[in-house]
């Protein structure tokens, strides 16, 4: 899977995975995302953003955590 929108720059916020060099951690939209709020919610707070970019940066949180083990805490 290819993204286009995702940019990695060590010299840019500590070389977090941003949207396209807007200094908006992918990890920001999709916290938005998780509290609920909708595309149209996360546009208004960062008008710079495009509705593309919430959609790949919701692809790329998947991909990433298809990629690695996350500790989960046992049922009980």
């Amino acid at each position: 899977m290819t993204f286009t929108r995702i940019t990695i720059d060590p010299e840019q916020m500590g070389g977090v995975p941003c949207l396209r060099s807007l200094r908006i951690p992918v990890a920001v939209v999709m916290s938005l995302i998780a509290e609920g709020k909708s595309e149209d919610q996360v546009l208004a707070l960062h008008p710079d953003l495009e509705r593309e970019d919430i959609r790949e940066a919701l692809r790329y949180a998947s991909a990433a955590v298809r990629e690695r083990e996350i500790p989960l805490r046992k049922a009980q």
